[in-house]
């Protein structure tokens, strides 16, 4: 058997594993670059580690490292709050609020699931408070975290563009970046439109922050267990402000704690000034800011290290090893040879995005992308195609099914339905939601953003 043929095995096997058990797929995937490289190809140790993305760990660990500080400090409760106050008491902006909030949570360095831990509980008790249909504010909550995760100093993006950097391939983080942002604020205005949205229009609440603090501090247990099982340390305990009353009231922060979130969201700025316009790496720049933050405010930044998402670094590191790997077993070039013989590129084109939003829709979105962009670049160095919207269309397909219940943005929205939504309907409404996604998304991707040929 050949090597290539072995290597599609051992990922195939990964893969199914990490579907089925809890096991992080980035381990199984440095379990694999051993075998595959030291037991198939007969490569010493230090080639096999040779691939490891030192860059991208930094970067990884410097954004999350940020935002964890950012969380902590409170900025990120500030930021939430002064959003709320935009809408006054117009209850059909609700939906739209908690977009743009999770879009701009994710857009400056979190995670996805790290943004839906923190806004899908205020979201979905809003929900149940003002009769919005739950599905509605759930799905708004995934979308904008989507939306917003290809920024160029986001997770998604920065792995996109540290992948396409290093190809020789046309990029353009800007086409990435608003390809999913107007993607999911499209799909989001579907949503709005057929699950209710307009019969929102002319309701209106009063003392509209006020109750945007009930609705933090009203998470149920099950809830905050949901957002630890998810994304730990991110999910519990980081709803609200201070609450010693235990009436919903908060407690207004005092100037000390006030300087730290100030020099925060300055912080953020610069992050995007130096990092997008000056070209400095990101992973440096965000590093350093963090540590200064850490200096200025040590109290603040307890625990922010445990809070960076180990999980998250281990399986991208572990998944662009192997693939490092898998270019040394010829695999690369053997997929994309098989992709090109078809003969008609539009096709293959297609059946990438499939491939990544159904396995996506079961497995980490952000491995898919690891594997599958790689898997592509030979097939798109042709130049039959457009390799800026493929890359686009890819990175839409794979990341919009993570809708699904079976994702962990799905899970924790299910997982913070309210206690009077029926769980197993809803449940089901999340499922057949995603079924149209999965069906959908990746052709409609590929039809806008591969097919003119315009990217």
């Amino acid at each position: 058997m050949s090597a290539p043929i072995i290597s599609i095995i051992i990922l195939a096997v990964m893969f199914l594993t990490a579907t089925l058990l809890p096991v992080n797929m980035g381990a199984l995937a440095f379990v694999g670059a051993f075998l595959l490289g030291a037991v198939f190809l007969g490569m010493e140790t230090t080639d096999i580690l040779a691939n490891f993305p030192g860059g991208l760990f930094l970067t990884l660990v410097g954004v999350t490292y940020l935002f964890a500080i950012a969380q902590g400090n409170g900025t990120i409760d500030l930021l939430v709050r002064g959003s709320v106050r935009l809408v006054g008491g117009r209850v059909a902006l609700i939906p739209w609020i908690m977009f743009i909030i999770t879009a701009v949570i994710t857009a400056v360095g979190a995670l996805s699931p790290a943004a839906v831990a923190i806004v899908a509980p205020i979201a979905l008790g809003f929900a149940r408070k003002y009769k919005i249909s739950p599905l509605l504010m759930g799905m708004m909550v995934i979308h904008g975290a989507q939306g917003g995760g290809f920024s160029p100093i986001a997770v998604y993006g920065v792995i996109v563009n540290s992948l396409i950097s290093t190809t020789g391939l046309d990029a353009s983080p800007t086409a990435v970046f608003l390809s999913s942002l107007i993607f999911n604020f499209l799909i989001a205005v579907v949503l709005f439109i057929v699950l209710g949205g307009r019969g929102l229009l002319s309701s209106r609440v009063g003392h509209f922050v006020e109750q945007a603090a009930e609705a933090r501090m009203a998470v149920s247990v099950g809830a905050r267990a949901g957002g630890d099982v998810a994304f730990k340390g991110f999910g519990s305990g980081i709803y609200g402000p201070r609450d010693p009353a235990g009436d919903g009231a908060q407690e207004a922060p005092s100037r000390a704690e006030r300087i730290p979130q100030l020099i925060t969201i300055a912080g953020l700025i610069a992050l995007a000034v130096i990092a997008l316009g000056f070209k400095v790496d990101v992973g440096f720049v965000a590093i350093t800011i963090a540590v200064i933050l850490a200096l200025v405010s040590p109290a603040a930044q307890k625990g922010a290290v445990n809070k960076i998402s180990w999980s998250t670094v281990l399986l991208i590191c572990g998944m662009l090893t192997f693939v490092g790997v898998l270019e040394e077993a010829g695999t690369i070039e053997y997929v994309s040879d098989a992709v090109a013989n078809l003969g008609m590129p539009l096709l293959a084109a297609l059946l990438i995005c499939y491939i990544g939003a159904i396995v996506s829709a079961f497995a980490s979105s952000t491995a898919i992308l690891a594997a599958l962009i790689p898997l592509a670049v030979p097939f798109l160095a042709t130049g039959e195609i457009g390799a800026i919207g493929v890359i686009c269309a890819l990175a839409v397909a794979s990341t919009i099914v993570d809708v699904s219940p079976f994702s962990t943005n799905g899970a924790l929205v299910l997982a913070n339905a309210p206690d009077d939504v029926d769980k197993d309907r809803f449940y089901k409404q999340i499922l057949a939601y995603s079924g149209i996604v999965v069906v959908a998304g990746p052709a409609i991707a590929w039809a806008v953003l591969v097919l003119p040929g315009w990217l």
